[in-house]
């Protein structure tokens, strides 16, 4: 408290100071901006596609984009190489020196090393039927490859690119997610599941039924808070506690959602849903798992990849063509590729 004999210029002073600090105080935290489209990447060819990858230390988005792999820098949205050679592909993982990436080619049931600098094949790796999904397990320096044909996993070697084993899984796998230290989590599209995996071992060692969660598809792990997310049919997402096999939530997305991704910085999940063309926001840090923000991208808009680095989502989509009888999806229109850059500013 000020008493009278305090000089007044420093009275001045210090009441100046005491009003600042109330009100910095006193106001509220300047709320994030919300998310929007601030760019599109028109990068042409033809076919559909699949995963998308971001290697954040080279600026880097890969493309499983058809019979080839297109990689993109970041920093421009220009094609700054192209792996071909390939029939179907699938997903892309790079290896920890950056220098070697790992393609799943799935009409030719192997999965394709390639240089990162070059763009050439350096090996070919026979897996199972449909290598689909891959991921990285930096515990045991292995890559594996799920091949939704024979309903396995084979895992690879990535010092010598070699197979070191196959496990046998209990249902059709979908995308998988590694918590880094040894275990991996795998979506089963047709047992409505998600079955735990010790590396090491090379045992399923789980598996837990996804309530409300039909077809579960993209995966993703939040490592702080030992939880998984999986897209569903039906416009869900389910959260699962990664410890236990509990079910968490089961939040409300866009129609036909194929991808999900998890920001650990702001604990946001994201849900890419190819049917509405939308991009759902769900916050992650509040009970209840609500909807933050549902942002409209493109129809077709059903694969994306999160930069944690920038905060960036990155969603693959095209104009859709005609639909052949029988077809899961309309043929893309030639051209028309293209890719959606996500962010707040």
């Amino acid at each position: 408290m000020m008493n009278r004999s305090t000089p007044f210029a420093r009275r001045v002073l210090l009441a100046t100071l005491s009003a600042a600090t109330f009100l910095a105080v006193a106001a509220p935290a300047v709320a994030q901006k919300p998310f929007k489209v601030v760019a599109r990447w028109n990068t042409g060819g033809e076919g559909g596609w699949d995963y998308l990858t971001v290697d954040s230390s080279a600026h880097r988005l890969y493309i499983a984009h058809s019979a080839r792999v297109d990689v993109l820098d970041l920093n421009t949205g220009k094609v700054i190489g192209t792996v071909t050679g390939l029939s179907r592909t699938h997903g892309v993982i790079v290896a920890p020196d950056g220098k070697t990436a790992f393609v799943s080619d799935g009409g030719a049931n192997s999965v394709v090393a390639f240089d990162t600098t070059s763009f050439a094949a350096i090996a070919k790796i026979p897996t199972g039927t449909n290598p689909d999904g891959m991921v990285l397990e930096p515990a045991t320096n292995t890559l594996w490859a799920f091949n939704g044909g024979s309903r396995n996993a084979t895992v690879i070697s990535i010092a010598d690119r070699k197979v070191v084993g196959t496990v046998a899984l209990p249902g059709r796998p979908e995308f998988p997610a590694a918590d880094g230290s040894g275990t991996i989590f795998l979506n089963l599209e047709d047992k409505n599941a998600i079955s735990r995996i010790d590396a090491k071992s090379m045992k399923v060692t789980a598996t837990w039924p996804l309530a409300g969660c039909a077809a579960p598809s993209g995966l993703a792990f939040d490592a702080a808070g030992s939880r998984l997310f999986s897209v569903c049919d039906g416009k869900k997402m389910a959260i699962t506690d990664a410890k236990t096999g509990k079910q968490l939530g089961l939040a409300a997305v866009g129609e036909g959602p194929d991808a999900v991704g998890y920001d650990a910085k702001n604990r946001l999940a994201f849900s890419s849903n190819g049917e509405s063309g939308t991009l759902t926001v769900i916050d992650a840090g509040k009970p209840g798992y609500l909807v933050a923000q549902t942002l409209t991208t493109q129809v077709s808009a059903r694969t994306m990849a999160f930069d944690p680095a920038t905060g960036r989502i990155y969603l693959a989509a095209s104009e859709a063509g005609k639909k052949e009888p029988g077809a899961k999806r309309a043929t893309p229109v030639p051209n028309s590729f293209t890719i959606l850059v996500v962010g707040r500013e």
